[in-house]
Formats: structure tokens, C-alpha cells, sequence
């Protein structure tokens, strides 16, 4: 089984990408692909650019991870309430090549954030979109206040109900692949 992790984020040092990079790892028996959005840098979406150049290149490679993908992992980064804009964009010219781009695969729905909110306005906003695209969000982790709850050099939350939420949550889709497994060999 293939699980492709992504934060929705551009920033060179995103703690969405170390959580998903975190909560990847805790899978077992899968291989991991860890993306950063920076290679997906499609200019600014509109009719107008989609006019002169077609389909994003970068759009088409991102689908074409998606595509490789079992799990998704996905932790948001939250911009004023919202998706950041490197991530929106993505959205935009992925859902003009293929609107159901997510293929219903099983999805870890992430966000964490400075604050204590955690990302929950965007995982809100998140949870009702995304869907519209075939997302298939089997669960859902807030992490709140990242700085306090996650340690950068063992690369992990060190708050223990939070990890056990975590682990939960993971453990919930780890199901989901053993299922598809058994029933693969079967």
C-alpha cells in the first residue's frame, strides 16, 4: 500500500508537513511519499492563463501522485481562516483537469497551527469542500499549539493524548489497509 503525504502549505519549513511526515511514519506495512507543494507551483489560476496554456503541468504531475495513492495524508495550513493560497490554487487547476481528483481515496484529514485553535477553521472549511472533489475523509486531527505539543529534533508530539488521538485516528485507517489487503490476497 502507497500513501502519498502532503502538507497544504508552500513554506520551506511548514510544521503541516512534519506533522504529516509524523503521522505517515506511524503506519505500518506501507510505503510513504512525502510531497512538498513548492515542486507543484502552478501560476495563479483563471480562464484566461487555462486559455494560453491548457492544462497546469504542475497540476498534472500533482494529480499524477494523487493517482499512485492508496491513503492520503493530508495536514492543512491555515491562512487567515482559509487554505493558503499555494494549496487553493492546486485545488483550482486540479478540480479544471479532473473535478473528482481525490478518486474517493481514504484520507487522514490533518491541520495544526501556533494557536490554540489548531487549523480547525480550515479543517471546517475543509471537511465541506474538500468532498466536492471525491475526497473520502475517514478521519480528522487538530493539533493545537504546535510548538508546545510537537518536539523538532525526535520529530513527534510529546503531548501523550494527543499522540494517542493521533495514533487512534491512524489506527482507523491502518484497518482500512489491512482490509484492502486481505481482501486483495484473497
Amino acid at each position: 500500500m502507497k500513501i502519498i503525504a502532503f502538507a497544504g502549505s508552500n513554506h520551506s519549513n511548514s510544521i503541516n508537513k512534519k506533522l504529516a511526515t509524523y503521522a505517515s511514519s506511524l503506519f505500518k506495512n506501507c510505503e510513504v511519499e512525502v510531497l512538498d507543494l513548492n515542486h507543484y507551483e502552478a501560476p495563479l489560476f483563471s480562464i484566461d492563463t487555462e486559455k494560453v496554456i491548457g492544462q497546469a503541468e504542475e497540476a498534472k504531475s500533482f494529480l499524477e501522485k494523487i493517482n499512485s495513492a492508496d491513503i492520503l495524508v493530508v495536514s492543512l495550513a491555515e491562512h487567515n481562516g482559509n487554505y493558503a493560497a499555494a494549496f487553493k490554487n492546486l485545488i483550482d487547476w486540479c478540480s479544471r483537469i479532473e473535478k473528482g481528483f481525490f478518486q474517493n481515496k481514504p484520507m487522514l484529514l490533518m491541520a495544526t497551527s501556533p494557536g490554540a485553535r489548531g487549523g480547525k477553521s480550515v479543517l471546517e472549511i475543509a471537511q465541506n469542500n474538500l468532498t466536492r472533489f471525491d475526497a473520502n475523509i475517514q478521519a480528522v486531527f487538530s493539533l493545537p499549539s504546535f510548538n508546545e505539543n510537537f518536539d523538532l529534533e525526535t520529530n513527534r508530539i510529546t503531548n501523550a493524548d494527543l499522540d494517542s488521538e493521533l495514533k487512534q485516528n491512524v489506527q482507523k485507517l491502518q484497518i482500512l489497509i489491512d482490509e484492502e489487503s486481505a481482501y486483495n490476497f484473497s
